[in-house]
């Protein structure tokens, strides 16, 4: 897509509305309340048969360059700088505003296309505000209706003219013959293999999750080198989940920016719920999960839960402990939080974790090392034969227990999935196994095949009853023999024999 567009506006104009609406799906947060929306968002936009790249921005107020208002102007200014032109939102029904008037001056000194886009047209008194978007001196305003839809054709054909068919609607070429991969089909199946190897080129999506102020958008800005995310020592500033491309020694990696997790009895107001909902969707779209501890207060009681919750999803963790340029005793602290690591987290031995500083960039090298360490090992599979060779020799130093006096048979083992690594187990009777002895297979694997810090699933199933009927209906079979039926004179069964 060759056109970017900036969605600008000032608070509650409905731009993150319309983004959505363009989008086809809601992407981006959206409430009544104004100045939800707070870093700038990228977006692939579809508007009949045009394509092009969108980025949703924050309100523009007026306030100091120090405030948190006046941080998310400068965001909206860089998206402008970035984008080839921009939609100019106003509000149709309440009309002009001192804001909206300053912005079409930044617009203006841009010397950027601009296209006017008069939304809530829909409401009843929306004509006046229309006429008086003439004195933006930006062109006639297309009406439309982010909330319902409306106006979009409108739409389509103001972007055509104020930008040209030519940039629009570029010439086709071989980029999608390009882009298609042909997959090899393998014609034989070999129980020592253990499938394709791992691609250390192909694309990583990175979630960066944690409490509130704990530094997840400094730590991204350091990875990008520039402030592309807001920060500030305000706690709770991110609220969308923003993805930013990112590339590491030739690896191309999508990086998550969440808002901040806090204890669900905390989370009240609707806007947090919808932040935290976008956050949990953007650990499970993810591949790895970098967890960031504060290092002067960690293991706090959300962090575990936090660390749970991505174990529960299957999700491959690094934990990342910031703000290591606050430790003076770092030896010291460094023992103690190997020491919590271990005894806090045991359902995930083995974890890796990182000591980084957000604000100046130390461990950021170590922890992109571990997070591609960590993916490869989430992609890890066995082949059937080891698997099966290490069940007989794990049994027979640890058999399972007897239950109800009844000895527990472990017979065939084999890998049925990766990312992350599960395997089954048939058994005699699945329902039986106790969870102690499950937790000692799962710690026998980490150890014995190197899979230290991912979540590992193991299934059991029983085999099935050959002399079950095929129709589903259990049948009960009957030990005693069939009595032959004799007859009498008489010619009926049972009758007694005369003479």
């Amino acid at each position: 897509m060759s056109l970017t567009l900036a969605i600008v506006g000032r608070p509650n104009v409905g731009k993150s509305t319309l983004f959505n609406r363009l989008a086809g799906r809601k992407l981006a947060l959206v409430d009544d309340t104004p100045g939800v929306t707070r870093d700038r968002r990228p977006g692939d936009a579809r508007l009949v048969d045009l394509r092009f790249t969108m980025i949703d921005t924050a309100g523009l107020e007026v306030s100091g360059p120090d405030t948190l208002e006046g941080r998310m102007r400068a965001q909206t200014e860089a998206a402008i700088d970035e984008a080839d032109g921009a939609m100019f939102l106003i509000d149709a029904k309440a009309g002009l505003t001192p804001a909206d008037e300053l912005l079409a001056d930044i617009l203006r000194k841009r010397g950027k296309p601009v296209v006017l886009v008069a939304n809530k047209a829909e409401a009843k008194g929306s004509e006046s505000g229309m006429l008086d978007a003439w004195r933006l001196g930006l062109g006639e305003p297309c009406p439309v209706s982010a909330e319902h839809g409306g106006g979009m054709l409108d739409l389509r054909d103001a972007i055509v003219e104020a930008f040209g068919e030519e940039r629009c609607f570029p010439s086709k070429d071989s980029a999608f013959a390009d882009a298609v991969t042909n997959i090899d089909i393998p014609t034989s199946v070999d129980e020592d293999d253990e499938g394709p190897e791992y691609d250390e080129t192909k694309p990583l999506r990175v979630a960066i999750v944690g409490r509130p102020n704990a530094g997840k958008s400094t730590l991204i800005n350091q990875f990008l080198g520039q402030d592309r995310l807001l920060t500030g020592p305000e706690a709770g500033i991110t609220r969308d989940s923003i993805a930013v491309d990112f590339e590491w020694k030739g690896r191309k990696i999508k990086l998550f920016d969440t808002a901040g997790l806090r204890r669900k009895a905390r989370v009240q107001e609707k806007l947090e719920k919808l932040s935290v909902a976008d956050a949990l969707r953007a650990i499970r779209f993810a591949e790895v999960v970098v967890i960031v501890f504060d290092s002067t207060i960690p293991f706090e009681k959300q962090d575990l839960q936090i660390a749970d919750l991505v174990v529960r999803e299957g999700r491959a963790p690094v934990i990342a402990f910031n703000k290591w340029d606050l430790i003076d005793n770092r030896q010291e602290k460094l023992a103690e939080l190997r020491e919590m690591t271990d005894r806090l987290l045991p359902q995930i031995r083995g974890i890796r974790a990182v000591t980084v500083a957000g604000q100046t960039g130390e461990g950021l090298e170590r922890l992109m090392e571990n997070i591609a360490l960590v993916h490869r090992v989430w992609n890890k599979r066995i082949s059937t034969a080891k698997l099966n060779r290490w069940l007989d020799h794990t049994q027979g130093h640890h058999p399972p227990p007897a239950v109800s006096g009844r000895r527990l048979k472990l017979k065939y083992m084999t890998q049925i999935k990766a990312r992350p690594p599960g395997f089954m187990i048939s058994c005699t009777r699945p329902e039986a196994v106790p969870e102690s002895y499950t937790r000692y297979l799962i710690n026998s694997l980490r150890a014995d095949f190197e899979m230290p810090g991912v979540p590992l699933r193991v299934v059991y199933r029983s085999g099935d009853n050959p002399f079950a009927p095929k129709d589903g209906k259990a049948r009960r079979p009957s030990l005693m023999p069939k009595k032959s039926a004799t007859k009498g004179k008489s010619g009926k069964p049972g009758g007694k024999r005369r003479g």
